[in-house]
Formats: structure tokens, C-alpha cells, sequence
């Protein structure tokens, strides 16, 4: 298991924990429908202007296909949500690419996928697929790639750090992981290593900390709860 913290956004959020797409330049999967080609494009974004950023990004490297439809979901509690035809039919494309974003489980009966823009790239294969058709279309291009795709789990935890002295932080930090502790950025002093613990924001489980590191340490290193943090942890 492996972490990376996140960005700090989203103290507000009654949301705690939730699933995103790796970090990553995105995912890319291709399916043929009656001879039109459907490319689907997944990317992590966490604000409105880098969802239109991947669509315009590909409008000029696929300058030559015929609709470039979007749908994008933002936020620990998925309160943006917006979605683009391009052209094809009202109702065809991107709601029904959205639907798949917003109603995909990610683990059984739970729907929290965020923080995901999806656009597919359509090139016409001279077959009308009728309006179902295509609502059956751009859903399973989502759908198909979603299931492929790299996810983690973005979780808001509490901060703890303790300062160790250089010689004894790797050994440390292994151990601390070892003993299941998600790590959290770590930082060099002139004189000492401080180490991050990113821990569930509960007295009990931050308490429980402590006395593991003073375990760990002989009693020599303290923990100190410092602000929270989005991190994510990978799935599986």
C-alpha cells in the first residue's frame, strides 16, 4: 500500500472519505460501435478549468473527429457535476456519460467516484446508431474504461509528525509502515527528520499512535496532531 498526500482541499466537506482516479496524465480506452470508433479519455481533476482543459486537449489531438463529448464530477461531495453533448443529440452523450460516472460502484452498493472527467472522442462510421443507440454507446465507452481504470482512496486524515534524528528515520519509517501507518509527506531539518503520520481524525486512533512510535522509539519520539490532509491510499 502506498500513499501520496493530497492537496489540502476540502476541510469543509462532511465527506471524509471517497474514491478518485490515480494521479496520472489519464486513461485512454477504445471501443468500435457499428464501425464508429468511440475513444474515452479518464482524468483526475480537481477543478472546473482542468476538466475544459482535457477537452480542449484533445479537440486538438483528435481535430478530425466529429463530436468531442464530456462529463466531469468534482469534489469530496461530488457537488459539481457537468456534462456536454458536443453536437450529438440532446440527452445522448453526455448525460449518459455523467450517469456512468455518478451511478459507477466502487465497491458493492456504494456510488462515491469524484474528482473524474471523462470525455469520448467520436469518429462516424458512416452507421446511424439512433438515439438509443448512442445513449447505449457513450455509457458503455464510460463504463468500459471505468472498469480498467487505476483507482484510489482519497481519505481526509489527521496529520500527527514526530522528529527523529537522520540516522534512525529510514529504519523508522519502515517500521511505522510496516505496522500498517499511512505516511504522509516527510521533511529534513538541519538537525533532525520529521516524520509524518497521516492517521483517522479520532482521539483513540491518534492516542494509539503515540504509544506504538514511543514503543518503536524507546520513548524518545513524540507525535505531534498537526491540520488534516486529502490523501490518497491505493486500492488493493
Amino acid at each position: 500500500m502506498a500513499e501520496t498526500p493530497g492537496t489540502g482541499r476540502g476541510a469543509e466537506s462532511r465527506t471524509t472519505s471517497y474514491t478518485a482516479l490515480a494521479q496520472g496524465p489519464g486513461f485512454r480506452h477504445e471501443l468500435e460501435i457499428k464501425r464508429s470508433r468511440f475513444i474515452t479519455v479518464l482524468r483526475r481533476v480537481e477543478t472546473e478549468d482542468a476538466a475544459r482543459s482535457l477537452v480542449a486537449e484533445l479537440r486538438r489531438e483528435f481535430h478530425d473527429a466529429r463530436h468531442h463529448c464530456s462529463a466531469f464530477i468534482i469534489g469530496p461531495d461530488r457537488s459539481i457535476q457537468r456534462s456536454s453533448d458536443d453536437g450529438e443529440p440532446s440527452g445522448t452523450a453526455g448525460i449518459p456519460m455523467l450517469e456512468a460516472l455518478a451511478k459507477r460502484e466502487t465497491t458493492p452498493g456504494v456510488a462515491d467516484l469524484s474528482d473524474v472527467s471523462a470525455v469520448v472522442v467520436r469518429y462516424f462510421g458512416g452507421v446511424l446508431l439512433g438515439a438509443g443507440g448512442l445513449v447505449r454507446a457513450y455509457s458503455e465507452s464510460v463504463s468500459s474504461a471505468l472498469s480498467l481504470a487505476p483507482m484510489v482512496r482519497r481519505s481526509r486524515l489527521r496529520i500527527c509528525s514526530t522528529e527523529v534524528p537522520h540516522g534512525a528515520a529510514g529504519r523508522l519509517e519502515n517500521d511505522l509502515r510496516a505496522a500498517g501507518f499511512v505516511m504522509a509527506e516527510t521533511s529534513y531539518a538541519a538537525r533532525h527528520t520529521v516524520l509524518r503520520l497521516a492517521l483517522p481524525d479520532e482521539a483513540g486512533e491518534i492516542s494509539a499512535a503515540g504509544e506504538r512510535l514511543q514503543s518503536l522509539t524507546a520513548g524518545s519520539a513524540l507525535l505531534q496532531p498537526e491540520g488534516t490532509e486529502w490523501v490518497d491510499v491505493r486500492i488493493g
